[in-house]
C-alpha cells in the first residue's frame, strides 16, 4: 500500500529579503523557519531545502542499509550516516556526500562497503535524487 506525506511552505516576500515556514504537516512534528540567507549563508537558527534533503537521505540510506543487512544475516547493532548536500548559488545542488560508520557483528571492512554501496543505489531517496552525483564514505568502527 501506497503512502503519502504532506508538507507545506508559506513564503512571504521576495527571494533575497522574504522568508518562510516549512510545516511537517503529516508528522505534525514541527514547523522550520527558511530564508535565502539560511540556503546561500549561515543558518542562524533557520533551515534549508538541502538541510531536509540531507536528513531524508541520511535516515533513508540508514533504514535500506540496515535492511540489507539483516537480510544478509548480518543485522546491524548500530549505524550513524551523515549527509552532506553541497548547494551552488546560480548551480543549485552539486553533490551529496553520505558518509556511514557501523558496528555490524560478524561482518568484515569490505563486506560493509559493498553492503553500503548497494543502500545508496536502492534506497529510494537516492533513486529520487538520481540527477545529482552521491558518493559515499563506508567504514566499520
Amino acid at each position: 500500500m501506497a503512502t503519502v506525506r504532506h508538507a507545506h511552505t508559506v513564503w512571504e516576500g521576495d527571494l533575497l529579503r522574504g522568508s518562510g515556514v516549512v510545516s511537517l504537516d503529516s508528522s505534525g512534528v514541527g514547523q522550520f523557519d527558511v530564508s535565502w540567507p539560511s540556503r546561500s549563508e549561515e543558518p542562524n537558527g533557520r533551515t534549508s531545502p538541502e538541510e531536509l534533503i540531507a536528513a531524508a537521505h541520511s535516515s533513508c540510506f540508514s533504514m535500506a542499509l540496515s535492511h540489507g543487512l539483516a537480510g544478509a544475516g548480518t543485522p546491524p547493532a548500530r549505524l550513524e550516516t551523515k549527509a552532506d548536500v553541497t548547494f551552488q548559488p546560480g548551480e543549485g545542488i552539486t553533490g551529496i556526500h553520505l558518509t556511514v560508520r557501523g558496528d555490524v557483528p560478524g561482518l568484515d571492512e569490505d563486506g560493509f562497503r559493498a553492503a553500503a554501496e548497494d543502500a545508496k543505489k536502492n534506497c529510494p531517496v537516492s533513486q529520487a535524487l538520481s540527477g545529482t552525483t552521491i558518493t559515499l564514505t563506508a567504514e566499520l568502527g
